[in-house]
């Protein structure tokens, strides 16, 4: 079973270092063009900034990008996408808008504003957690639905549909892996009916 965690709204958090601010956006991106449209938004927004460094980490396009954006080498996009890793966050860029305050920071304290601007762009967002689950498909009679009620919520099945017909279809979501004994028990249940257990999706659970 494989966690998947990612962000819900963009937001934004700002930290400042000897009179530079620094403001930490992130949003989810299900692609690389995502995360290229929001940097592209950001860097609009923030026309007069010095900087706008960024990293992003995007989960079925198996792409990780950073860049320093004109900032001394591995002071910017490296140590934001080092907060990505380190937060577990998939599908999701951070961006990082610098407006120089005057005072020279040096490469530590570049590499330090820089993550903790990271840090606090990811403070600020709602964190989702996916989980691998499966759907199962069920056709009972109306007599044994209480049983079956019971026996999902045994077996922590989060129920997702009702149909009422001549038979009662319920389709019912658990993590993927734990579903043999609800299948056995179904089938116990209807003598013999199996429910149909679909191909593994991620879903907040």
């Amino acid at each position: 079973m494989a966690d998947y965690k990612t962000i819900g709204a963009p937001s934004h958090d700002t930290i400042y270092e000897k009179k530079s601010e620094f403001i930490g956006y992130i949003s989810h991106a299900k692609t690389e063009a995502d995360a290229q449209a929001f940097l592209a938004s950001i860097r609009k927004k923030h026309y007069d900034a010095r900087h706008a460094c960024y990293a992003y980490i995007i989960k079925d396009e198996k792409i990780e990008r950073q860049s320093d954006d004109g900032e001394p080498q591995k002071t910017a996009g490296m140590p934001i996408l080092e907060v990505l890793r380190h937060s577990g966050l998939e599908d999701v860029i951070i961006v990082v808008v610098r407006y120089f305050g005057g005072t020279l920071l040096g490469t530590g304290g570049l590499v330090r504003a820089y993550t903790q601007a990271a840090q606090a762009a990811v403070a600020s967002a709602e964190i989702l957690s996916y989980s691998l689950c499966v759907d199962l498909s069920i056709e009972i009679d109306y007599p044994l639905y209480d049983k079956l009620m019971n026996i999902c919520q045994n077996n922590g099945a989060k129920v997702m549909d009702t149909q009422y017909t001549d038979k009662v279809f319920v389709k019912v979501r658990m993590i993927s892996g734990t579903q043999e004994n609800l299948v056995n028990e179904i089938e116990i249940l209807t003598k013999g009916r199996k429910p149909d257990v679909s191909e593994e999706i991620y879903d907040i659970f």
